[in-house]
């Protein structure tokens, strides 16, 4: 798994805690701190002192040349080195990445991280990202943890299916292809999303769009990285979209336009441990949900008694986030 750590030093009460907040890995803090991290809460350190010694099983290395990378590269063998990049950024990581060496790159925000994350598609085996802003490091966290969320899909069974007219629904187009059994959480309530597969299935009437999910109307509920929901049509160019598989297999994909159009849509609905949920999505043959084997099912072909797969949540949400509060949604 990646590793978030965060750079505190010179030390900072605050950016710890918000370090523990967000659940990062480590704190990189000066010497003698160690103790007053503990008694903040349970997370690693990095330090002379620490719980991962730098100098010893951490190494810290600016890479200005030629020599400062074999230098890296050497140290990345035996420990981890936490790389610092000045004038070249990407290849150097290229470079440490192909020779084995465990790399930890510095980085200033959510957006150098994914791109050292996804260097060479292996990317580094972590970042140590140095902010003076708490908000800096719950955004990086939230990106990086995303990448190995796992999400509990079960199956519902389909109870109705009903034509309701025209509306305005959204189709995400990603940076990204996905495969037979990817997709997203879409839903009508934020307690039972959906997984609406993408437009990657072989037709005879329109060619595959694998980078694609015809997601549902505007209002609907879309799962976003970070475990947080956003409105459909909130979504725009350069946001994350969280891609979901058949098992629950999550990674981040970058939203390249979300389409909106009026489109005639369909009612679906399910019962799951007892409970009626429901969504609604466009009212066409290309829009498929995901059955239990992890097969995509076209909404014109569902029929009541058949099964799809659905993430149950809690119906509580401010802003995309969950929060305890007596709330139904219909």
């Amino acid at each position: 798994m990646k590793q978030v750590w965060v750079n505190v030093d010179p030390w900072d009460k605050e950016l710890v805690t918000a370090a523990l907040e967000s659940g990062a890995d480590a704190v990189l803090v000066p010497e003698g701190r160690t103790q007053a991290v503990k008694e903040l809460g349970l997370i690693q350190t990095v330090a002379p002192d620490g719980d991962l010694a730098l100098g010893e099983a951490v190494v810290r290395v600016a890479i200005t040349e030629k020599e400062t990378e074999r230098l890296a590269e050497t140290l990345g063998q035996a420990r981890t080195v936490i790389v610092q990049t000045t004038d070249w950024s990407i290849i150097p990581l290229e470079n440490l990445i192909a020779a084995g060496a465990k790399v930890v790159a510095e980085v200033r925000s959510a957006e150098e991280a994914r791109t050292a994350l996804s260097t060479l598609e292996k990317g580094t085996d972590g970042v140590l990202l140095v902010t003076t802003d708490p908000s800096e490091i719950k955004r990086t966290v939230a990106f990086v943890k995303s990448e190995a969320e796992q999400v509990v899909l079960q199956p519902a069974t389909i109870t109705e299916l009903k034509p309701v007219g025209m509306g305005d629904r959204v189709c995400v187009d990603t940076c990204s292809n996905m495969s037979i059994g990817e997709g997203m959480l879409v839903g009508t309530s934020s307690a039972a999303l959906f997984l609406v597969h993408s437009e990657s299935v072989e037709n005879p009437y329109v060619a595959p769009r694998p980078f694609r999910v015809n997601a549902g109307p505007v209002h609907a509920y879309i799962q976003v990285p970070g475990g947080g929901t956003r409105y459909l049509s909130e979504l725009a160019s350069g946001d994350d979209a969280l891609i979901v598989d058949h098992e629950g297999k999550t990674r981040t994909a970058v939203v390249g336009r979300a389409k909106v159009e009026r489109r005639p849509l369909l009612l679906v609905a399910a019962e799951v441990e007892g409970k009626q949920v429901s969504t609604i999505l466009q009212n066409a043959e290309t829009i498929r949900l995901v059955n239990p084997q992890g097969e995509p099912v076209s909404v014109v072909e569902l029929q009541p008694g058949m099964e799809v797969l659905i993430a149950l949540g809690e119906a509580g949400r401010h802003f995309g986030m969950k929060i305890e509060e007596t709330i139904e949604e219909k």
